[in-house]
């Protein structure tokens, strides 16, 4: 398998941004200034369609995430075989693909292209390197590109779909990890700490990876944004979206920063959001 071990800040600087980032980033006005906050709402991005209204990552979730007023959905694909030599299939992980039969990427995108999903916008997350010159491939074949944000946290990986596709809209995935270490009495301490860390140095290098057009959009956990990170972002002219929000008041803190997008697997609470007293 290919070395994941390069940041995406070591991408070289000499790629250029893309020449479609800024038609790109045309439909999401970024917030300059605390009145202009005030007035922008982030978009609404469904977590595998509707994750905790439906299994994630079917038609039905998807439906789901459509019928409560979303405005772009997140999806994974996996390869089958973990080399990437095998058929493509919408899964978050390889426990949800044994668990069930998927959908292969070919049957998603078809149905994400119907008429229904017109107004929708995708965020299509490559989980591992190896295929992702299959996806760029299959979003062409149902003309799903210009609507489709790639996503991922491997930095080889999104170099070579700027590399053939230079066009295609590219959100990188931080921090890498397999799962949230917060969330477990053991690691929870370590990983916070690691955190504080990460947090300083993520605005610096998400700025790299902007300026240098690497990527158009930084994808970031929730634990890791802050004010600095959304100032570096949109310093940047790039995207800021948040993953995985379930709690409607922290929905109504990161709008209030001014964030581009937050994922949530419940899109019922974006109507909830309240924004916190100032």
């Amino acid at each position: 398998m290919r070395s994941r071990s390069r940041s995406i800040a070591s991408v070289s600087p000499s790629v250029e941004r893309s020449p479609r980032t800024s038609r790109a980033l045309s439909w999401w006005p970024v917030a300059t200034d605390e009145a202009s906050r005030a007035e922008t709402s982030p978009r609404r991005v469904g977590h595998k369609g509707a994750a905790h209204l439906v299994q994630g990552n079917t038609p039905a979730s998807f439906d789901a995430a459509l019928a409560h007023g979303v405005d772009m959905i997140e999806f994974d694909v996996l390869s089958e075989r973990a080399d990437g030599s095998g058929p493509l299939l919408v899964a978050h992980d390889y426990e949800d693909m044994g668990s069930r039969t998927p959908l292969t990427l070919a049957q998603a995108l078809d149905y994400l292209a119907g008429d229904a999903f017109a107004g929708i916008e995708f965020d299509l997350d490559v989980k591992l390197p190896g295929y992702e010159l299959q996806v760029v491939e299959a979003l062409r074949n149902v003309g799903l590109a210009e609507r489709t944000l790639l996503s991922g946290m491997y930095a080889d990986s999104l170099a070579r779909v700027r590399a053939i596709e230079p066009s295609l809209r590219l959100g990188w995935s931080v921090p890498r990890v397999r799962r949230d270490y917060t969330s477990h009495m053991l690691t929870v301490v370590p990983a916070l700490a690691a955190l504080t860390g990460y947090r300083a140095l993520l605005p610096r290098r998400a700025r790299e990876a902007l300026r240098t057009g690497a990527v158009d959009a930084i994808m970031a956990h929730w634990r890791v944004v802050t004010p600095a990170l959304v100032r570096a972002v949109a310093g940047e002219g790039g995207e800021l979206y948040v993953w995985t929000v379930d709690d409607a008041q922290r929905i109504a803190k990161l709008t209030e920063m001014g964030v581009s997008g937050i994922i949530t697997n419940d899109p019922r609470l974006f109507a909830d959001a309240v924004s916190p007293a100032r």
